[in-house]
């Protein structure tokens, strides 16, 4: 199974400070959707895991979270792609929960749904520090996009973990994954 693991805010949609609190405040990161819709193309099953501690905060309800997401599914359907499943943690930091991302929950709960015992070179796809040591422990291949925090996390020269990747943009990743011979 070609499965593959991508943030939603900084990677897919554009990242906000104060949060994507409404489906008007998500817009995505240009060429974002046309990569996924490439992905689903060369057979990827696209899988979206995502900190949505704004949902914990009280900044807005799940109706509005579904919402958001579905404007999400309809751009990328739009595309020509599909998201086949998403994963996401509604907790605030304050709850110490296991699958707020950098802990990972939420990758442990991918494998499990895809009956996998791990996710030994699965691609997971992030913009921030949190998203790739979420993806750790469970083998994944790491990717680090310039957009949402990216930039800033490399301005910083903060240490990544050993055998990150590092691509300008979603289109960029899937440029390089599609050009892999696994990939073929």
């Amino acid at each position: 199974m070609k499965l593959l693991v991508l943030d939603r805010d900084g990677v897919i949609n554009e990242d906000r400070d104060d949060y994507v609190k409404s489906p008007e405040e998500w817009v995505a990161v240009p060429g974002s959707v046309e990569a996924i819709a490439r992905l689903h193309h060369e057979g990827w099953r696209v899988v979206v895991a995502s900190n949505q501690s704004a949902l914990g905060r009280g900044l807005f309800d799940m109706s509005t979270l579904n919402a958001i997401h579905l404007k999400m599914h309809k751009a990328v359907a739009t595309a020509g792609g599909r998201i086949d499943a998403l994963f996401f943690c509604p907790h605030a930091p304050e709850d110490h929960c296991t699958c707020r991302k950098p802990l990972p929950g939420l990758f442990r709960d991918i494998a499990q749904r895809y009956a996998l015992d791990d996710l030994r070179g699965v691609p997971a796809v992030g913009d921030s520090l949190r998203d790739l040591q979420a993806a750790q422990p469970l083998g994944c291949a790491l990717h680090l996009v310039r957009t949402g925090k990216g930039a800033r996390l490399l301005a910083a020269q903060t240490p990544l973990p050993e055998g990150t990747l590092v691509h300008e943009h979603l289109g960029a990743f899937a440029d390089w994954l599609l050009a892999q011979p696994a990939a073929a």
